[in-house]
Formats: C-alpha cells, sequence, structure tokens
C-alpha cells in the first residue's frame, strides 16, 4: 500500500499470446490489465492478434475491463489468438516500430515458450539499439514443462496440462485393469524433455513410462527399447496379466541416438536441398534419393524403420525447417515392433501370452483446459509482475515468482534478464541463439522417486487415479501444485 501524488503519463502496453496454447494465458492478460490499471487507471492495454505477426502487421485491439472480465479463469487463447512468427528481419521489426509509433506503445508483454521468449529476446535488443524507449517482458509458456531454470521455477500451464492428462491415464488405467486383456501406448506432449511422461507417471504408476533423457544418456537403441518393454509384458503375462499402460514422451524417437542423428542428418539435408527435394514427385523417388544422400548407418537404420514412419520423416518440416516429431506417430511403431518381436518370442516358446494395443496419443485435450488453482493464480501474478518489470523500464527480462510450492501469499514476483537462458541451437542448418530447454535430470528428485518405483509397478498392477481437477474443498487437493515441483523442492530444502 502506498500513496502515489504524481501518477505518471499515461502508458499504453501491448500484450501477446505466441505459440501453442496453455491454460492460464487469459490471466497473465488479467494480470498485466489489474496492473496498469492499479497504476494510473488511464494506462490502456492491447492485444496484438494472431501472435507477434500481430505486431508486424498491425492487428490489435484495445482490452477493456468488460472484454477481460469475459476471460478470467478460462483455458484457450481465444482472447486475441496465438501464432508461431519468427521475428527476426530487419523488415519485420522497423514494421514492428512503426506499429507500436502508431498507437503509442511503449512496453510490450510476450506470452510463450522458449522459441516466443527469444523472439522479446531480439526485440527488446533492437528496441533498444534504437532508443524507441518501448520495453518488453516475456512470460514464461509452455506446458511441456522445458521452460525453466534456477529462476524459473515451472512454466504455467503444466500443471493443468499433466493434471488433465493424468485423468485420462487413470481413466484408462481403471479401464485396462477391468478388461484385463489390452496394452494402452499412450504418447504425451513434450517433444524437448520428458517432464509432461514423468509428472503423468508419478500420478498415476503406469507399468511402464520411458523417459527420453534416461534413453539418450544409456546410448539405447530402439532394438533396446522394444527389448524393454517386451520383458514387462512377458513377465505381466506370466503372471496373468495381459494388459498394461505405456507412457511415452512425444520426442521419444529424437533421443534414440541412432534415430536423432539420422533426423539431425535429415535436418541438415533437406535444409541444404531443399529445392531440389520439392520437385521429387513421389515418396519411392525421394526414398531412393535420401538413402543415397545420407551416411551408410543413417540409411540403414532409414530403411528399416515402417514405410509410415519413413513417410512421417519426409514429411513438411516445421517453422525451423526441421523434421516435425510431433507428428511422428511413435506410439504406433512401438506396438508394430512389439508385434513382430513378441510373434519371434512365442515361437521360441518364451512368452504365453496374448498381445493386444492400442494406441492413444494425449496432446490437445491439456492445452486449452480450464485452469487449475494453481495456474489461475501464478499466471496472474505472472501478469502482474510483467507490469510491475515494464513500470521500472526494464527491457529483456523474463517475469518470474518463486517460492511456488509455498501458499500464494508467500510467492515473491520478481524478472531475469532472458540472455542468462540462451544457448545455440540449429535452426535451418545454422546454429542460431535460443533460450536453453530445461531437460529431465537423471539425478534430480522427480526422477529418482520414479526409478525407485517403477520396477513394482511394472509387475503389479498398482494405478492411481487422479480424477478430474478439483477447484474446491480440500486446499492438499484444491492447490496442490505439481509432483515434480515438490520433489524439487524438498531436495533444495533439505541441501
Amino acid at each position: 500500500e502506498g500513496t502515489n501524488t504524481k501518477p505518471s503519463n499515461p502508458r499504453k502496453i501491448g500484450v501477446v499470446l505466441s505459440g501453442g496454447q496453455a491454460p492460464g494465458g487469459h490471466n497473465v492478460i488479467a494480470g498485466v490489465f489489474d496492473a496498469l490499471k492499479k497504476a494510473n487507471l488511464e494506462n490502456q492495454l492491447f492485444g496484438f492478434r494472431g501472435g507477434p505477426i500481430g505486431i508486424v502487421e498491425g492487428r490489435l485491439l484495445e482490452i477493456d475491463s468488460k472484454l477481460i472480465d469475459a476471460y478470467r479463469n478460462t483455458g484457450g487463447f481465444d482472447i486475441i489468438g496465438s501464432g508461431r512468427t519468427k521475428l527476426g528481419t530487419a523488415e519485420q521489426f522497423e514494421a514492428s516500430l512503426a506499429t507500436c509509433k502508431s498507437y503509442g506503445i511503449d512496453g510490450i508483454v510476450i506470452i510463450g515458450g522458449d522459441d516466443s521468449n527469444t523472439n522479446a529476446a531480439v526485440l527488446a535488443e533492437w528496441f533498444k539499439k534504437r532508443n524507441s524507449g518501448i520495453n518488453v517482458i516475456g512470460c514464461p509458456k509452455t506446458i511441456d514443462g522445458d521452460l525453466k531454470n534456477q529462476y524459473i521455477e515451472t512454466s504455467f500451464g503444466f500443471d493443468t496440462a499433466t493434471k488433465t492428462y493424468a485423468e485420462l491415464i487413470g481413466n484408462i488405467e481403471r479401464d485396462a485393469n477391468s478388461a484385463k486383456k489390452y496394452w494402452h501406448f499412450i504418447r504425451l506432449m513434450g517433444r524437448s524433455a520428458s517432464h509432461i511422461a514423468l509428472e503423468c507417471a508419478l500420478k498415476t504408476h503406469p507399468n511402464i513410462c520411458i523417459i527420453s533423457e534416461e534413453v539418450r544418456a544409456k546410448n539405447m537403441s530402439l532394438d533396446q527399447v522394444i527389448d524393454l518393454i517386451a520383458k514387462t509384458i512377458v513377465a505381466r503375462a506370466s503372471r496373468k496379466e495381459d494388459f498394461g499402460v505405456v507412457l511415452i514422451p512425444e520426442g521419444l524417437i529424437e533421443f534414440i541416438p541412432e534415430i536423432g542423428k539420422l533426423i539431425a542428418e535429415l535436418n541438415g539435408l533437406l535444409a541444404k536441398e531443399a529445392e531440389y527435394f520439392a520437385t521429387i514427385k513421389t515418396f519411392e523417388d525421394a526414398r531412393e534419393w535420401v538413402n543415397h544422400e545420407l551416411s551408410k548407418n543413417s540409411s540403414y537404420v532409414f530403411s528399416s524403420l515402417p514405410r509410415k514412419i519413413q513417410i512421417q520423416l519426409l514429411d513438411d518440416r516445421d517453422p525451423h525447417g526441421n523434421v516435425q516429431v510431433s507428428r511422428i506417430e511413435t506410439e504406433k511403431l512401438l506396438i508394430e515392433l512389439l508385434d513382430a518381436r513378441l510373434a519371434k518370442m512365442k515361437l521360441r516358446g518364451e512368452y504365453r501370452g496374448k498381445f493386444s494395443a492400442f494406441a492413444h496419443f494425449f496432446g490437445y485435450e491439456g492445452r486449452s483446459a480450464f485452469p487449475s488453482n494453481f495456474d489461475s493464480n501464478y499466471c496472474y501474478g505472472l501478469g502482474f509482475s510483467a507490469y510491475l518489470l515494464l513500470s521500472a523500464r526494464l527491457t529483456g527480462y523474463i517475469a518470474n515468482i518463486a517460492n511456488l510450492h509455498l501458499a500464494v501469499a508467500d510467492w515473491v514476483p520478481g524478472g531475469i534478464p532472458l540472455t542468462m537462458m540462451m544457448n545455440m541451437e540449429q535452426r535451418h542448418g545454422e546454429l542460431k541463439p535460443v533460450i536453453r530447454k530445461a531437460l529431465v535430470e537423471l539425478d534430480g528428485a522427480p526422477f529418482k522417486t520414479f526409478a525407485s518405483n517403477r520396477e513394482k509397478w511394472a509387475l503389479e498392477t498398482c494405478y492411481e487415479f487422479p480424477g478430474p481437477i478439483q477447484y474446491y474443498g480440500d486446499g492438499r487437493i484444491s492447490e496442490e501444485t505439481t509432483s515434480t515441483l515438490n520433489l524439487e523442492k524438498d531436495i533444495s530444502e533439505e541441501d
């Protein structure tokens, strides 16, 4: 509380929703709106439509109290829409500056993941060099949970998404335990890290959960991954339990070293020869050309994959020119290879069960859900903090909240420079500075907790059924955050 006898000049702030949806985005905007109105009732908030392209093309609308009140505590990004435009050219920067000057905007909040906050850092730097007086602040968004570090404890949306997926997984586990005759292979979002799969495993206790980072660390081949799953299927069959649940991270295939190398070669090859590759008319011709251009080992790996997976590897590229790993149906690949492996084991008398499998992909179900109490509060706090950073005339920072494992009243708002989180990654065949992604730490408390239980979960049916997100009632349930964050904080406090 305080008294402001000299209110600042009215400010106009723009807000951008960037990248994939995550529960709570609307509350970030609500936090920004409430903060700027508390600072000065004459302040105005504008939303750029369709993501970063809205800044470039001047697509915006004013967000007033009536509009924001209709979207508080709701999922999705539909208040202004989102987009994945990469800001990087002089023309885009000039157009963005022109838009801001035209509407008198002197501050921008970019709500997004690692790529989006890289946009924020680059835009902030460019505006600063031009002495534009326009400040840029980012907010950490991604359900994947891979935008975090020693200052950012978690990205918003992760709590809600994993609770949503855990409910669905629990439903399937209960069905599997009822029917007792199906194996369910569930691919979960999370291309660059396995945080979602790990958190869902901690919540639901599946028979198998593959952690991509462990696969890479152990240099496991695809054949070894299949062998690992097959052994559990055979062991459960010996207990008369021909059913189970397998969780698979979306990006697993890229973490298997032999396939990761293949994908890296394909990314480089198709970036370099993009024009020629576009002239190839049939898949058969494309496959023949690719096999000729790849190294011997990668050509062998590519040829050994099912035709459908080969097609997906050569399909349309993502905005960075890379293989769209999210479109590769890894769960179906594993089922197909396991079917063949178990059939051979049955012929040798090593397997006496019956393997019948279903494939699932849980992705979009969790991206626009009603945010949990945790994400609702967290997002509102991030938005409020973002405006405080703007009011301090800081730029190139990302808003953060500390002490998230404690009660909301004990949370601590702040901000850190975006450049502290950057490293070099390959984009369109070239190394570019981007926000560093946080991987699952194999020596961290969440993975160690999972690893200490997985042998029991593999053989015994120990399923947990979290049920739907709770918004009211016992605070130990309705206000609880992720197992991941709680386990990480328990360790840090002991240290």
